[in-house]
Parts: structure tokens; sequence; C-alpha cells
């Protein structure tokens, strides 16, 4: 990574550290083959869908602390943390970091975001 970059990312991720915790999300990569084994006809969607439940997952985390009053964000410093976080927290090497969730107070609310229009974004048949 070019160092302007790292200073940068350096920077985003220290402000983290005012978070109550981080919820770091995991694929066990062995269960995936495991399952890619087990069900042949599916084996090539076997990753994708361990995708899907990544993000049902963190969906629904995400909600739950929000409804209880917590501000949320989620970062995917993967793999620029991986090893670090692996030594750190003793985790097996056939899990795949996904992503990083922070939460706590909201000190700032969230800012405007602007998004594709809707009819850029989705199909409508008939």
């Amino acid at each position: 990574m070019p160092a302007n970059g790292f200073l940068r990312t350096k920077a985003k991720i220290s402000t983290f550290r005012d978070a109550y915790a981080s919820i770091l999300f995991f694929t066990d990569m062995d269960k995936v083959k495991e399952l890619q084994g087990q069900f042949k006809t599916y084996q090539y969607e076997m990753y994708n869908w361990s995708e899907e439940g990544q993000g049902n997952a963190q969906f629904a985390v995400w909600t739950g602390l929000e409804e209880n009053g917590l501000g949320v964000n989620i970062q995917h410093y993967d793999p620029l943390i991986n090893a670090q976080v692996a030594s750190t927290f003793d985790i097996p090497d056939n899990w795949q970091l996904r992503a990083e969730m922070n939460f706590g107070s909201v000190n700032t609310p969230a800012g405007k975001k602007d998004f594709m229009d809707d009819s850029k974004r989705f199909k409508e048949f008939k």
C-alpha cells in the first residue's frame, strides 16, 4: 500500500477506538469446502451462498444494534489486517475475515448519501 494510503487508513482505523466494541465476521472456509463436496450439484454456489449468509448476519446484527440506539459502521479492511487479527485473537487459518463492525454511541449522525436512481438500479417485469 502506498504511504499516503496507509496514513489515511491508519487515521480512519484509529477513530474506531472510541467504539464500545467491534464485531469481526468470519467465514469458515473448511465448512464451505465440506459443503461443496457434499452437494456436488451446487458446489460452485456454496461460496456465493456463504457470502449471502454473511450479508444477512451483518444486516441482522446492525439492525439489532441500531434498534437499541447504538451507532454502527461496517468496514472491510481485509486482507490488510488479516495477519494481525489472526495473530492477536488466535484465529484458525481456515477462517476468512469478511467484515469488521464497530458500534457505540452516536456522536454525529450519518451524513446524507446520494444513491443511484431506482430506475437505473431495478428492472420491473410485468
